[in-house]
């Protein structure tokens, strides 16, 4: 094991360090020598005073952290001097948040109140460090595992939704991308584990490629994040946090499985983890199948079938003068691909070789392997995650590499050909440091960036082989002045790129190029929490996206469209500044949150029709077909959107929860195109309404029972962007959903296993999301319905076994 973390140290920069602490039982060179702490005290319930078992005390700064016993206790040691921000939570309880300086041992008891809404968890995204959820001024959104778990949706992205403001732009079950009040692809910015995930996010049959079964958190921030994470967050973040150190002196296993009606979706996960004497690691694996989904006016949808095989984990080091962990996932993904093509009677059909069209039977529906055409998408990571202590301040720094490998595999005649295969290769640095508190002064300076090469395999190219590299400086300070919180920094970002020959086989039909972009990014906001249950928030930022390599050049036809699409070298960086503004009022029996922003953007990138010389439509042939001929091109546009959520647990029914959760975004162009002046594919207004009962004790076996029903009403979609067939509208609909679980107890109240129950769309209602891609597959010529319709009624069951075992201390 020593020669393994010596490896680790010395891969993360620390040779020096890693041999002193292994030699010298964690002792360090002076200029990092630091006196550590223990953390003790005991929770207890606020109605009735019990201790509460197994309740999580963890201090994100640090990576460290302790559950407490059956009696409520618990203890950290090896906390370093200064202030750390400590959280307290349980399911079922508001989590505590506090600021705790530790410049000697400290004992401190707490309390646990019910409630259902988290509006004070710690959060890291778009901040220099951990920081209250209630103290930063844009909007951040927590959902943590136990809240995915309980979900009603029918895979992590969709549960999302639940959250007011976000979409998904979804290409059947497999695929799913989120939508950030109005924008997506590159408009959004995925972080897993401190790095930046990058796979190929512009296109619509890609997905976010992380393991859902590894999330322990999702934090979402909506509105520029450009200051601290550089081109591509204009409209927000998805923070995905997988590998977190199970509590010190504990080995933790699980074993969980999932079985869905609709698909026959099945899932086997397990994942164990220790943390002995400084030494923390974890290893993870999931596996998932499904068949074709089915629903009311399709029956089954041929081909929405997938499968999915992922492994992963980490292996750290947490001493006395910071941690160094090093991080390894692999995600493996099948996935057919939807095209909707029927026969005159309204069937299915397959291409098989020889260019034979037959009915899909069910045989081809109950299969769990996709068919042509499909994709193969596997998604390999390695990173170092690293914090140094420096006396009071702290050095943070990690690096990554992924290589994110494409396949699409479309010729039944040749069933191994791969039409495209996409190689791209990527090298993610971050380095940030903090300097130590100083009179409510909270100030980090950090650096950012990646080096990215993208090749080409397959017999097409969609895109030209490009390398690109990109770096970006900046400085973010915090400053609290009593219940006011001042937030703000300044950001500059340069990226290159070098993009050969985009080929038709051996013919260039597209000339290669170099391109520059720099840019100018920032953000000042205020947070004040003007009474105990009052908070209000304000933040303006400027956000930036230097155009992706399609927007620059692209040479072809749009799969599933009649659209032919060129590529415009001549574009300039997207740049917008974001107003936001927001409330929080919390009372015993009522939580209120209101957020309002409105978003301008100059430069905001999309496609224009082109004219022929002689008049008219620009027409290309491809093979035999015209198609009219796009560029990509550049305009102001404008988008502004509410989100408000009301929950309310009337007395005396405390375990009842009503929560109401509204959003609405409306984009439009500032120059009409063609008389319309709609931004494409934003997504419909909606009203979701929880009931929900959260019982944490139902006799001695039964703990954290809860049971919830839910009414989704997603409002019709008239505003929309006609012009080039570009969308259609798309009525409204409302969708039934319920659910319950419970965790079931042994003796000393430890969980044996957790049982969860899900019904997703009740009434089995047949509807079209307006940003589904599968909405504009081809007409069923039986029946004059275009596209193919959402998943129908889907019953879920889902089984979680924990284990856990005390080490000596």
């Amino acid at each position: 094991m020593r020669i393994i973390i010596t490896a680790l140290l010395a891969f993360a920069g620390l040779p020096v360090i890693s041999s002193q602490l292994l030699a010298q039982g964690n002792s360090l060179p002076s200029k990092f020598n630091t006196l550590n702490n223990t953390f003790s005290g005991r929770i207890t319930d606020a109605k009735t005073g019990s201790p509460v078992a197994a309740a999580s005390v963890y201090i994100t700064d640090i990576r460290s952290g302790s559950s407490t016993n059956e009696n409520g206790n618990f203890i950290i040691r090896n906390i370093p001097q200064g202030k750390h921000l400590v959280e307290i939570s349980h399911i079922g309880y508001t989590s505590i948040v506090e600021n705790i300086d530790f410049n000697t041992d400290v004992q401190k008891d707490f309390v646990l109140s019910g409630s259902i809404i988290e509006n004070n968890a710690v959060i890291v995204t778009g901040v220099s460090g951990a920081t209250q959820q209630r103290k930063v001024p844009f909007a951040v959104s927590v959902m943590k595992r136990q809240d995915l778990q309980q979900s009603t949706s029918s895979n992590i992205i969709e549960s999302l939704t639940k959250i007011g403001g976000v979409s998904t732009l979804a290409s059947g079950p497999a695929i799913s991308k989120p939508v950030v009040r109005g924008l997506s692809y590159n408009r959004v910015l995925t972080i897993n584990d401190g790095v930046r995930q990058e796979g190929q996010q512009w296109g619509d049959e890609h997905g976010i490629e992380v393991d859902e079964a590894s999330v322990n958190k999702i934090e979402l921030l909506k509105g520029p994040a450009s200051i601290i994470y550089g081109s591509d967050a204009m409209a927000g973040v998805v923070n995905i946090i997988t590998n977190v150190p199970v509590p010190v002196n504990t080995i933790k296993a699980n074993m969980s499985s999932n079985y869905q009606s609709n698909n026959r979706l099945r899932t086997l996960n397990a994942n164990i983890g220790g943390n002995m004497n400084g030494f923390n690691w974890n290893i993870y694996t999931s596996n998932k199948a499904a068949a074709d989904y089915r629903n009311k006016y399709d029956g089954y949808v041929y081909n929405s079938k997938f499968t999915e095989h992922n492994l992963g984990g980490y292996l750290g080091f947490n001493g006395k003068w910071g941690f160094s962990h090093l991080l390894l996932s692999s995600f493996n993904l099948k996935a057919g691909m939807v095209e909707g093509e029927r026969d005159a009677g309204g069937y299915f059909t397959k291409t098989l070789a020889g260019g034979v069209v037959e009915r899909a039977t069910s045989v081809d529906f109950k299969s769990t392997t996709p068919q042509i055409p499909y994709q193969h998408i596997r998604h390999f990571k390695i990173a170092t995650d690293n914090n140094i202590r420096m006396g009071k301040n702290h050095l943070t720094f990690n690096i990554g590499y992924q290589q994110n490998r494409r396949e699409e595999f479309g010729n039944p005649d040749d069933i191994n050909e791969r039409s495209l295969f996409f190689n791209l290769r990527t090298i993610t640095y971050t380095a940030q440091f903090h300097l130590a508190e100083n009179k409510g002064w909270k100030t980090s300076i950090g650096i950012n960036g990646m080096q990215q090469n993208n090749t080409n395999k397959g017999i097409e190219q969609l895109i030209p082989d490009y390398a690109l590299f990109d770096f970006g400086i900046y400085g973010y300070s915090q400053k609290t002045i009593d219940k006011i919180t001042l937030s703000g920094g300044l950001r500059f970002d340069s990226r290159n790129v070098t993009a050969d020959n985009l080929l038709d086989g051996t013919a260039i039909k597209g000339a290669g190029f170099k391109k520059s972009f720099s840019n100018i990014s920032g953000s000042i906001g205020v947070a004040a929490q003007l009474t105990e249950k009052l908070n209000l928030k304000f933040n303006a930022a400027r956000g930036f996206r230097a155009p992706s390599i399609p927007e620059l050049a692209s040479n072809g036809a749009h799969e599933g469209t009649t659209r032919y699409e060129y590529g415009n070298t001549s574009l300039k960086s997207e740049t917008s500044i974001q107003l936001d503004g927001g409330l929080e009022y919390s009372a015993e029996h009522i939580s209120i949150g209101l957020s309002a922003f409105y978003n301008s953007f100059n430069n905001f990138i999309f496609y224009r029709k082109l004219e022929a010389a002689a008049g008219g439509d620009s027409l290309v042939n491809v093979n035999g077909d015209l198609l009219t001929a796009f560029k990509f091109d550049q305009t102001k546009a404008a988008l502004a959107g509410l989100e408000a959520t009301v929950d309310i647990h009337p007395h005396p029914l405390d375990w009842l929860h009503i929560l109401n959760t509204f959003s609405m975004v409306s984009g439009q162009l500032r120059t009409p195109i063609e008389g319309n002046k709609y931004l494409p594919f934003i997504p419909a207004s909606k009203l979701v309404t929880e009931f929900k009962g959260n019982f944490n004790n139902l006799g001695k076996h039964v703990q954290n029972f809860y049971v919830k029903f839910e009414v989704d009403n997603t409002f019709s979609k008239n505003n929309v962007f006609t012009v080039y067939n570009t969308e259609t509208g798309t009525p409204g609909y409302t969708l039934l959903n319920a659910g319950l679980g419970a965790d079931f107890a042994g003796r000393k109240n430890k969980t044996l296993f957790t049982l969860g129950f899900s019904v997703v769309n009740i009434g089995d209602v047949a509807y079209q999301n307006h940003l589904s891609r599968l909405k504009y597959a081809a007409a069923n010529a039986a029946t004059g319905r275009t596209g193919v319709y959402n998943m129908g009624r889907n019953f879920s069951i889902r089984l979680n076994i924990p284990l856990s075992f005390d080490l000596k201390k």
